[in-house]
């Protein structure tokens, strides 16, 4: 008698650092940082055990979460996620990416909600308004996005030759994930950005 195959468990086909990229989206860190210790009760709820003390398998390992967070930083381990233990953990397109290719093998799991501070909330509002007034952003909605120059699409992200490196993509990947389903700024942001990283 055949019996019907399990589907395979999240603990079997992901990585740690990929599981716990999982975890973070699953905390809410798809739309704003997340905190570490959120993310580690995710990643014990979809992975039991697997970030446990080797002699208290009942505790959770916060210090085997943290270094797993910081390996999906890593561009060589996919480039998940952006933020820091003090401010919380972003997912990136690319995170994004193998949460959607992969949360189906995540059952029972809510995706959390966004919590965001008073302070999150407004500079979120006056973001938007600046964003939509930029004339890079004003070119986009027209069509015209061969005629939006570097310095705006820059401008349009608040990032100039000054802000490099870790700075200059966080801002970026935090613009993306914040409006990504904006229905004027989603679209947009997305191609503003593909602008501003072939510089």
């Amino acid at each position: 008698m055949r019996t019907a195959k399990s589907k395979p468990s999240a603990q079997k086909i992901l990585a740690n650092h990929e599981l716990v990229v999982i975890a973070a989206y699953l905390a809410g860190g798809k739309a704003t940082y997340t905190d570490t210790e959120d993310i580690a009760v995710k990643a014990n709820e979809i992975a039991p055990g697997r970030f446990a003390w080797r002699k208290y398998k009942g505790q959770i390992n916060i210090e085997t979460v943290r270094k797993r967070l910081w390996d999906a930083t890593k561009p060589e381990k996919g480039g998940y996620l952006i933020g820091t233990e003090r401010g919380g953990w972003l997912l990136t397109q690319a995170g994004l990416k193998l949460c959607k290719k992969y949360l189906h093998v995540v059952k029972g799991n809510k995706v959390g909600s966004t919590r965001r501070s008073q302070r999150e909330q407004t500079w979120i509002h006056l973001e938007r308004v600046r964003m939509l007034a930029e004339p890079a952003y004003q070119k986009v909605s027209s069509g015209r996005l061969t005629s939006v120059s570097p310095v705006e699409a820059e401008r349009f992200f608040r990032v100039d030759d000054y802000v490099v490196g870790a700075a200059r993509k966080s801002k970026i990947e935090r613009s993306i994930a914040i409006f990504n389903s904006d229905p004027l700024l989603g679209d947009a942001t997305k191609r503003l950005a593909e602008l501003v990283r072939r510089k």
